[in-house]
This record gives structure tokens, C-alpha cells and sequence, in this order.
């Protein structure tokens, strides 16, 4: 059993605790394993009447998933990552099904697979340390975890605004853009907790969930409609070019820095995602995507660039949008036969 998550039985709470607080809580194989076993157990366990996902330490629940360790697999052929895709993407939809109240309090850094462990939950608690985000674009890779049925979803094209930007939403927006649904302070968080083992989430929520802030995004949703409703990301850019926004803007400064093959596939993606009607239809597609990606070159070298090597200096192939093709693109949602995921059949 993994040292990494803290699993417990607090009265009638379920406590799962992820416990890597000097890597900002960064998931593990072993810990995904491990959260799946024992949701399954508490699932039917009559003394268990909800669970709560926290992270230990003050900075995040989650940054996501351990990428150095999926670097160096992914150059030794991605066997490994690919198995931890699979049973990440197969707790992530377990979430999404859970019989009893699962509550994630995504207070401080909650990102990519952190993301996947508490959006799909049915309570979702932000606070006003919280910093959410689907980062993939910024290491070569795309928004999975169910990512990109929450951003296909979110209002209008904010969704697409925050996933090829790969930009992080404070409480309000997280609010706003449906990856959470209610405002807990950072003062009642323990009275909160607390109060879980011996009350019901609902109860909980009425005595210590307020206003939440204000969602930044709210305000700018007449740019990013009209910039990225645009069906390429060249012409998004250019839309974004000339609105003469600065915010609009820093956007394409930011989406320019990314990978060429992964903001195409990744709006791609989301647009896909507005048709699916379940999250199995969406995490079967993630699975050919990240499947397809520990093949291309940009996710390994995305990862050395932000967190092996660190010079923030990734040197992309194809180096430009102009030279990623649509046969590349289409490769990467090509059905996998006798290796999909199959969550949807």
C-alpha cells in the first residue's frame, strides 16, 4: 500500500488524504490505485455515509500528475504511463458514478489530474486560495482527466480560452466555469471538515459556504466569444490580434508559446467534447489522445523544458501551427481496437 494517501474511516466520513505535500500532492500509480480500492470498499459499506478528498499541506490538493515520471517512461516507450492513464481516466469516471456524497475541497493548487480527482465529485468546494487549471498545453500534452468535457462546457468559449492558454481560474471563475460549486473561506475550512463526520454535506454546506468572489472571467466574455468561436487556431490568433484588447492580446502570446500540435488537437478536442453525452464518451477520447502523445516528441520534451531541464526554452516539432497537418491532427483520436479504454461501450 502506498505511503502517498492518507485513507480513513472518521466517523461516518470516508477521509482520503493525499499526502505528497513537498511535491504539491503530484499523483502517483500508486496512489490512483489506491483511491480506487478503497472508494470500492466504501462504496457499499453501510458506516461510510460520505468521503471527503483533501490534500495535506496549505499550497494545493493537487498539481496533477507526477510528470517527471511520465517523462522518463514516456522515453523508454510509455508502457507504464500509458497503464496510468487508463486507471487514472477509470477512477476519474468512478468519481463521477460514486453512490454516496464524494466532497473534494479544492483549496490552493488544483490541476490537471488534481482536477480529475475533485471536478467530477458531487460536492466542489473552492476557497479563495484556490488556483484551477488544465495546464497540458504548456508540456505538449492536451486537457484529459475529463478536462475537456469541463472546458467544452463551460459558458460560452471560455473553455477554449483556458485550454489552449492553459490560464488558471481563481474561485469565482471555477464557480462560473462549473469545475466547482460552492465558496468555503480558508477560516471555516476545518469547522467544515469537521463537521462532515457527524452531518450530512448538505448541513455542512448551509452552516459554512458563502458569497464566493467574483469571477474575473464574467467580464470578459465578449472578447473571448467572438476570438475564439473561430473553428482554427490561426484564425483565433488572428481574431485575438486584432481585437485590440491588451488581455486578448497577452492570450495569443500565451497560446503562442505552446505546442503547435497540441493547441490543434486540443481545440479539436473540445469541440468533439460539446457532442459527447457522457464523460465515458469523453475520457475514451482523452485515452487515444494521451495514448498518441507519449508517441509524438512535444510531450517529452514539454516536460523537460518546465520540469526537468527548466530553461522554459521547448523546442516543438512541428515547430509551427502552419506545418501541423489534419492527417496529424485526425492520428490522434485513430481508434485503438483491442487497447481502447472502452468506458463508453
Amino acid at each position: 500500500m502506498t505511503t502517498d494517501v492518507v485513507l480513513e474511516q472518521v466517523g461516518r466520513l470516508g477521509r482520503i488524504t493525499l499526502d505528497r505535500p513537498r511535491a504539491l500532492n503530484a499523483l502517483t500509480h500508486g496512489m490512483l490505485l489506491a483511491i480506487e480500492a478503497q472508494l470500492t470498499v466504501w462504496a457499499t459499506d453501510d458506516s461510510v455515509a460520505a468521503v471527503l478528498l483533501t490534500g495535506a499541506g496549505e499550497r494545493g490538493l493537487c498539481a496533477g500528475a507526477d510528470i517527471r515520471a511520465l517523462h522518463d517512461d514516456a522515453k523508454l516507450g510509455g508502457a507504464d504511463a500509458r497503464q496510468f492513464f487508463r486507471d487514472e481516466y477509470r477512477l476519474n469516471h468512478l468519481i463521477s458514478r460514486y453512490p454516496k456524497p464524494y466532497v473534494a475541497v479544492m483549496d490552493g493548487i488544483t490541476m490537471g489530474g488534481g482536477v480529475g480527482l475533485s471536478a467530477h465529485g458531487g460536492v466542489r468546494v473552492v476557497t479563495e486560495r484556490s488556483t484551477v487549471a488544465m495546464p497540458e498545453t504548456r508540456i505538449g500534452l492536451m486537457p484529459d482527466v475529463g478536462g475537456s468535457r469541463l472546458l467544452a462546457h463551460a459558458p460560452g468559449e471560455l473553455g477554449t480560452h483556458l485550454g489552449l492558454t492553459a490560464a488558471a481560474m481563481g474561485p469565482g471563475d471555477a464557480l462560473l466555469c462549473g469545475f466547482a460549486d460552492h465558496f468555503v473561506p480558508v477560516a471555516a475550512l476545518a469547522d467544515f471538515t469537521a463537521a462532515l463526520t457527524g452531518s450530512a454535506p448538505a448541513e455542512a454546506l448551509a452552516r459554512y459556504a458563502t458569497e464566493a468572489p467574483e469571477a474575473a472571467l464574467g467580464g470578459e466574455r465578449e472578447w473571448i466569444d467572438a476570438c475564439y468561436a473561430a473553428d482554427t487556431v490561426e484564425e483565433i490568433l488572428a481574431r485575438l490580434d486584432a481585437a485590440g484588447i491588451t488581455a486578448a492580446k497577452e492570450a495569443a502570446e500565451q497560446i503562442r508559446a505552446k505546442s503547435p500540435t497540441s493547441l490543434k488537437v486540443t481545440l479539436a478536442a473540445l469541440r468533439r467534447a460539446r457532442t459527447h453525452r457522457t464523460l465515458a464518451e469523453t475520457l475514451d477520447q482523452e485515452f487515444r489522445i494521451s495514448c498518441a502523445a507519449l508517441d509524438a516528441p512535444d510531450l517529452v520534451e514539454g516536460i523537460r523544458a518546465q520540469v526537468v531541464d527548466k530553461d522554459r526554452n521547448p523546442h516543438w516539432s512541428p515547430a509551427t501551427l502552419a506545418e501541423v497537418t489534419d492527417r496529424q491532427v485526425a492520428a490522434f483520436f485513430a481508434d485503438l481496437g483491442d487497447r481502447e479504454l472502452g468506458l463508453s461501450r
